[in-house]
């Protein structure tokens, strides 16, 4: 079963800023060896879920699993989120879609700012 990921941000007026999501999900694939790797935006950037998810479809994807890129589950997880699901499964029902947790929780966060704050001590 090939199985396509996409990275989901807020998305930024802010080009630069809807870069760099694509570039971490860029290294994803590299880092990880995924061939069916996407961004996609919320609002304010482009391709948005629905597209990335229709993408990953026409290139083969039976599964796709969203990562969330949030900190928190916050208004958007909780509101957003699960409609753009519903969406992509009604358009794609061949296709399994799911969603992983927010980053909140996950051990790396935690060494991610251990590395800022030494990096960053005096």
């Amino acid at each position: 079963m090939t199985t396509g990921f996409i990275v989901f941000a807020h998305g930024s007026r802010v080009e630069s800023a809807n870069e760099a999501v694509r570039s971490v999900a860029g290294e994803l694939a590299r880092a990880g060896g995924l061939t069916h790797v996407e961004a996609a935006f919320l609002e304010l950037g482009r391709p948005d879920l629905v597209a990335a998810a229709a993408g990953l479809v026409k290139r083969g994807a039976e599964r796709i699993v969203v990562l969330p890129y949030f900190l928190t589950a916050g208004l958007h997880m909780e509101r957003d989120l699960d409609p753009l699901i519903a969406q992509v499964a009604a358009q794609h029902p061949e296709v399994e879609v799911v969603a992983a947790p927010s980053l909140d929780g996950h051990p790396g966060l935690v060494q991610a700012l251990l590395d800022r704050a030494r990096e960053n001590d005096g």
